[in-house]
């Protein structure tokens, strides 16, 4: 499997995903500059954490028109894996991928510290490797990761089973219903503040994040059993 990690100017989590899937999970990954217009050749694309364009207008608000989101929004539509973790989930609900909007955390402040979460739905293509419910350790670190939707919306992401991670204990930033990540409709684009590229060996404080891209790669071998 060859996954793509987009570098935008100002992202900082790009060689964290690099090595992430290149060294521990062992698969084939390269770095592509935003400014590319081609994905050719990938399977997966990789929207990393970091501050795009300096985050001068809103987060993600810039990288939106970033020349390769036109191949991202090919990919999504072509049913092809994309995840964006931070900033990149910030990018992708900027880009109509995935609904709803970000505010500042509710203290005002950026917040960086290890995270439980709770596995939600674990039938995803980028949960499969956890339990239903099952209560994890991720990393976040961000000062706009206060998801918001209205009501209306978060009814129809429960009734599609979009809601992948939620906060557990402590509400970190305010989100609504405590969400920490999410798919589109059709499952094959997820955005979650927490940064699982930070969590893959347990010499970094845990591995718990390893889980997600295992699910990635079973999806796709999945997917190329059944083209």
């Amino acid at each position: 499997m060859k996954f793509a990690v987009i570098q935008f100017l100002g992202s900082n989590c790009d060689m964290d995903m690099l090595c992430a899937l290149r060294d521990v999970l062992g698969e084939e990954a390269q770095y592509v500059p935003a400014s590319q217009t081609s994905l050719e050749g990938f399977d997966a694309v990789m929207l990393p954490g970091g501050f795009s364009y300096g985050d001068y207008l809103r987060s993600g608000a810039i990288a939106r028109f970033a020349p390769i989101m036109s191949e991202v929004k090919r990919f999504v539509e072509q049913g092809k894996l994309v995840l964006g973790t931070c900033n990149g989930f910030q990018i992708l609900v900027e880009a109509g991928f995935l609904p709803g909007a970000f505010l500042r955390n509710t203290n005002l402040h950026f917040v960086c510290k290890w995270q439980k979460l709770r596995v939600v739905n674990n039938t995803s293509a980028f949960s499969s490797a956890f339990k239903k419910d099952q209560i994890i350790t991720l990393p976040i670190a961000h000062g706009e990761g206060n998801y918001y939707c209205d009501e209306q919306t978060l009814a129809s992401m429960r009734a599609h089973n979009q809601i992948i991670f939620t906060y557990e204990g402590e509400n970190p930033n305010g989100s609504v219903a405590n969400i920490a990540g999410i798919t589109n409709e059709r499952g094959n684009v997820i955005g979650m503040m927490p940064h699982p590229e930070r969590a893959v060996e347990e010499l970094l404080g845990g591995k718990d994040g390893l889980c997600v891209f295992k699910s990635m790669v079973a999806a796709f071998k999945k997917d190329e059993v059944h083209a």
